[in-house]
Parts: structure tokens; C-alpha cells; sequence
């Protein structure tokens, strides 16, 4: 089970940290990633993150502004998101995947989901 938590209501140029815990199995061998959804869209690869804490790997929209990173032997993940824009409101979700690519398909588990919204 997949749970985060850390989202809520910050202004634009604000930061937020997002963290997803695991707990009943140990994520240290799956890669883990982060999505978002904003009502009426599709849902959004974020971020990933492989099993050893390497390779972090960012949608074009956050590169230069999210960073994420995992601690394995706290079971987990974490999105730290600067300069905050309107345009990143959207439930965050983590997920947990053991291979495939990037698309949401890939990922086996996933957390509830935690709301993020930025205003102008």
C-alpha cells in the first residue's frame, strides 16, 4: 500500500513537499514514480526514480523545478516541487512499478492521490 500525503494550497513561486510512504511490502526493488491529474485531463507522468535512488527522470514540464528522491530504508519517496505554477494544480499520485517504461500502464501500485493547488 502506497500513501501520500504533504499536498495542499500554496501561491504561485511557492514550494511544496510531497511524500509517499509504503507500507505491507518493501518498494526497495521497484523503480517509483510520481503522476499528476487536473480535472478534465488524462493522467500525467511526473517523475520516476529507480530502485537504488539513481537516474531521476522528470516530465519537461517540472525538469529544473521537482526533484525526487526515495530513502529506501524509510520506504519512501519524496517530490520536492519549487516555483510553483497555477498550471501544477492536480491530484499527485505515486505508483510503483518493476519495469516497462514511463506510462502509467507500467506501474503496478498506487497510492490515493494528494491535491495540490496553487493559486495566482
Amino acid at each position: 500500500q502506497l500513501q501520500a500525503c504533504g499536498g495542499g494550497l500554496v501561491q504561485a513561486g511557492g514550494s511544496l513537499r510531497l511524500s509517499c510512504a509504503a507500507s505491507g511490502r518493501t518498494f526497495s526493488s521497484y523503480a517509483m514514480g510520481w503522476f499528476r491529474q487536473a480535472p478534465g485531463k488524462e493522467r500525467e507522468f511526473v517523475a520516476d526514480i529507480r530502485w537504488s535512488g539513481g537516474w531521476p527522470y522528470y516530465a519537461d514540464s517540472v525538469k529544473g523545478r521537482f526533484t525526487m528522491s526515495r530513502d529506501n530504508a524509510k520506504n519512501t519517496v519524496y517530490l520536492q516541487m519549487n516555483s510553483l505554477q497555477p498550471e501544477d494544480t492536480a491530484v499527485y499520485y505515486c505508483a510503483a512499478r518493476r519495469g516497462g517504461d514511463y506510462g502509467p500502464n507500467s506501474y503496478d501500485y498506487w497510492g490515493q492521490g494528494t491535491q495540490v493547488t496553487v493559486s495566482s
